[in-house]
């Protein structure tokens, strides 16, 4: 089960190792047979899953019209650079801010609902999102997006950092990455977080002890949209573009099946993990067929029905397996005993 240790580490190992695996990327990928762009790109969903892990695994909200948040801040930093001259910090924050207001409008209207029909809205307004991306030509751009976002230099008052290259580029977003992964890790492990894992397992029960659930619920939509804003201007920027195909209901969906296959219901990590598996499979098995999605979906059916808890619930079971085989004390040989012979 998710974790509810109240003195959460400030940095843990699985932290730790995250960061130091994508930051020596640059030194081994290329050897494998992989290109740079591939990292960048699974850390970019690694944050916006584990944004979207906020409301589903920890929260039990099951948003499956996230792609709009993740769309409306790639949209946000393009608009912002593109007619209004903003800058890098400027227009990631910018876009942060939009999504974030988008998700507090949302938020608002859904909040005080549950299950399925908070679901249910959910996509009703990432399609609505959709559509509008679409069809507004004159400010979004239509079917054809946005092209030629630049990637503003990263100005630190005394120097300027390039950041056009895809290695310079990663470098930033893996600063970025690692704060917003320990702040997420702080927010769950905080009395916030306590209290959202409280409404998740009784909604009613939680309300009934005095917690103001309406609120809870809202300012968790809001944090994990301003998550998947911050994700989608990233995004922008290593596509150098943005387009309306990142919000649609099938890119929501994929968020969704790297939660879940990753173990995001049962760890804080499985958003992780479930990021790292999808693209790698899309890339592998991508090379080999076009259907590779029919494959992944297979294997989502799968973990879905063997193994719901996904890879990282997978790690726990053997874990507790193993602990309990460690403590469990040596059994004597049972003898049978035979009757005496009369």
């Amino acid at each position: 089960m998710l974790s509810t240790t109240r003195h959460a580490p400030l940095a843990p190992l699985p932290l730790l190792i995250t960061v130091a695996v994508l930051a020596s990327t640059p030194l081994w990928l290329s050897q494998v047979g992989l290109y740079q762009y591939l990292a960048l790109e699974i850390m970019i969903w690694m944050l916006f899953a584990l944004g979207h892990n906020l409301l589903l695994g920890y929260g039990g909200l099951p948003s499956f019209g996230h792609g709009a948040y993740f769309g409306i801040g790639a949209y946000a930093f393009g608009l912002l650079q593109l007619r209004g001259g903003a800058g890098l910090v400027l227009g990631v924050l910018g876009a942060v801010l939009i999504a974030a207001l988008a998700g507090a409008l949302v938020g608002a209207f859904i909040s005080h609902r549950r299950g399925i029909y908070y679901a249910l809205l959910t996509i009703a307004f990432g399609q609505l999102a959709w559509f509008i991306a679409g069809k507004w030509h004159t400010v979004t751009g239509g079917e054809d997006g946005l092209l030629n976002i630049r990637r503003p230099d990263l100005s630190l008052g005394f120097v300027d950092i390039s950041l056009k290259s895809n290695e310079a580029f990663f470098y930033f977003a893996l600063v970025v990455f690692a704060l917003v992964l320990a702040a997420l890790w702080r927010l769950v492990h905080s009395p916030f977080g306590r209290i959202l894992r409280a409404i998740k397992q009784n909604e009613m029960r939680a309300a009934f002890v005095g917690h103001p659930v309406w609120l809870y619920k809202w300012l968790a939509f809001i944090i994990s949209t301003a998550v998947a804003g911050l994700a989608g201007a990233l995004f922008a920027m290593a596509q150098q573009s943005a387009y309306p195909n990142v919000m649609s209901l099938h890119n929501s969906g994929f968020v969704v099946m790297m939660v879940l296959i990753g173990g995001g219901l049962v760890s804080f990590w499985g958003p992780v993990i479930g990021a790292l598996v999808f693209i790698l499979t899309r890339d592998l098995l991508g090379a080999y067929t076009e259907t590779w999605l029919l494959w992944y979906g297979l294997l989502f059916i799968l973990v879905v029905l063997f193994q719901p808890d996904g890879v990282a619930g997978a790690w726990q079971s053997w874990r507790a397996r193993c602990a309990a085989r460690k403590h469990t004390p040596p059994q004597p040989n049972a003898t049978l005993a035979t009757p005496k012979e009369t």
